[in-house]
C-alpha cells in the first residue's frame, strides 16, 4: 500500500501533485472511496460528516474538501456498518478502488473501527491502494500513536496508556487526559497533526514536542500544508508549510 498522511487534505499543489503521482495516473481517472466514521465522536458529527464528504465550504473541522479533487468517482465505506455486511461484498470495492481517503476525528475511535471492520488487514493486503490520511486518518497508521482528550476516548482495545500531563495554551497551562493507543501498524513513525494551529493548541511546538516525547516512535509534527509520502518503504515529506520530526 502506498500513503499520503497529510494533516488537512491536499492543501496545495505540491501535495495534489505527490497524490497524482501515487495514483500513477490522474485523479479524473481514479475511483475513490471515502471513510467519515472517525468524526461521529465529536459534537456535530453528522453535519460535519455530511459537510466533509460533500465538500461544503472548508472549517477548522472538515479540513480540505479531499472529494471535490476531480474524482471519477467517489463511494461511501462505512466502517460501522461493515461487521454486518457479507465481508465480500465491501471487501471488493474497497480491492477495486484506486485510492481510500480517510478523514479526521477522533483517532481511537477510528483506529477501533478500522480494526473492528476489518479494513486493517485487508489494507495490508492491497500493495497498488493509495491510502490518502486527514489528521486522524493519518495517526491511526502508525503502530502506536497518541492524543489528547478532555475526558476518557471510547473503552477500546487500541488503548495502551492514559495518563493526565500539563500542555502550555496562551490561557496558561492545562490539563489533558494523553492517550497512547494501537494503530494499524503501517508505518514505524507517528503524526502530530496540526502543528501550530491556532485552533489546535496542543500541537504548538513545544507541545507537539512533549506529546512525542511520550512515544516510542519518531514523530512527525506536520502543519497543514505538509504530507508524509510513503512508498516502497521510502518515507518523503512533502511541505509548503513547516514540519518537525522528533526522535524517540
Amino acid at each position: 500500500m502506498k500513503l499520503l498522511l497529510t494533516s488537512s487534505g491536499a492543501r496545495n499543489a505540491s501535495i495534489q501533485a505527490a497524490l497524482v503521482d501515487l495514483l500513477d495516473k490522474p485523479i479524473a481517472e481514479s475511483n475513490a472511496l471515502v471513510v467519515v466514521t472517525g468524526i461521529y465522536p465529536f459534537a456535530g458529527g453528522p453535519y460535519i460528516a455530511y459537510k466533509a464528504i460533500c465538500g461544503e465550504p472548508q472549517s477548522p473541522m472538515t479540513q480540505s474538501t479531499m472529494t471535490q479533487l476531480g474524482w471519477k468517482s467517489v463511494g461511501l465505506l462505512e466502517l460501522t456498518a461493515l461487521p454486518t455486511i457479507d465481508n465480500k461484498t465491501w471487501s471488493r470495492a474497497v480491492e477495486e478502488a484506486d485510492a481510500i481517503l480517510v478523514w479526521g476525528g477522533d483517532p481511537v475511535y477510528l483506529s477501533h473501527w478500522m480494526r473492528e471492520s476489518g479494513l486493517t488487514d485487508l489494507l495490508s493486503t492491497l500493495p497498488n491502494l493509495v491510502y490518502v490520511g486527514v489528521s486522524a486518518g493519518s495517526m491511526t497508521v502508525a503502530s502506536t500513536f497518541g492524543e489528547t482528550y478532555d475526558s476518557s476516548p471510547i473503552d477500546s482495545n487500541c488503548v495502551l496508556t492514559s495518563r493526565d500531563i500539563e500542555f502550555a495554551t496562551p490561557q496558561g497551562n492545562t490539563s489533558r487526559l494523553f492517550v497512547t493507543a494501537r494503530g494499524a501498524g503501517f508505518v514505524d513513525f507517528a503524526i502530530v497533526p496540526h502543528l501550530n494551529h491556532p485552533d489546535h493548541e496542543d500541537a504548538s511546538l513545544a507541545n507537539a514536542e512533549k506529546w512525542a516525547s511520550m512515544l516510542p516512535v519518531p514523530v512527525y509534527a506536520i502543519d497543514d500544508q505538509t504530507a508524509i509520502r510513503v512508498k516502497d518503504g521510502n518515507i518523503e515529506v512533502i511541505s509548503e508549510g513547516d514540519w518537525r520530526l522528533f526522535s524517540p
